[in-house]
């Protein structure tokens, strides 16, 4: 299955607000009650009604608030979902072919559909955040080096 990566939300400024408002009060739930419920009750304040959901959707809930608060677009794309190889560049921002380049040598899973490359949004996922903690070291790395020659 082909997920589209085209159905981002981008907040405008006064939603961007609302969902800091938001964020602050879902953050303090959360830092409240670390271990748990399983699962929590949301209600309106004008109807009294309520909606029960499992505690990992409020804490998904707390990361996409963070994003609309930064005033940045967010799509939710299912970890099953598989990708083309564009679409999984897109999410990489970078080129097909340095893309591709990493698929043939093994960096990311992926399987072929015919002639067609496809990526699992978890696979690249996954290799995004071992990505992302390999650079935070080594900039880390730098940044002690760079102390102890005195140049910061």
């Amino acid at each position: 299955m082909v997920t589209r990566l085209a159905g981002a939300v981008a907040p405008d400024e006064d939603e961007a607000r609302t969902a800091a408002e938001a964020l602050e009060r879902v953050q303090a739930y959360l830092s409240r009650h670390t271990e748990g419920p399983a699962r929590v009750r949301l209600s309106d304040d004008e109807g009294g009604s309520e909606l029960v959901v499992p505690r990992m959707v409020v804490e998904l809930l707390a990361r996409v608030l963070a994003h609309l608060a930064g005033g940045q677009g967010v799509s939710i794309v299912p970890s099953h979902a598989e990708l083309t190889t564009q679409q999984a560049a897109d999410l990489l921002n970078v080129s097909r072919p340095y893309l591709i380049g990493l698929l043939e040598s093994g960096e990311i899973e992926y399987r072929r559909v015919g002639t067609h490359r496809r990526v699992l949004a978890g696979s690249l996922l996954e290799y995004k955040r071992h990505d992302d903690a390999r650079r935070r070291g080594a900039a880390d790395e730098l940044s002690v080096l760079a102390q102890e020659m005195g140049l910061s």
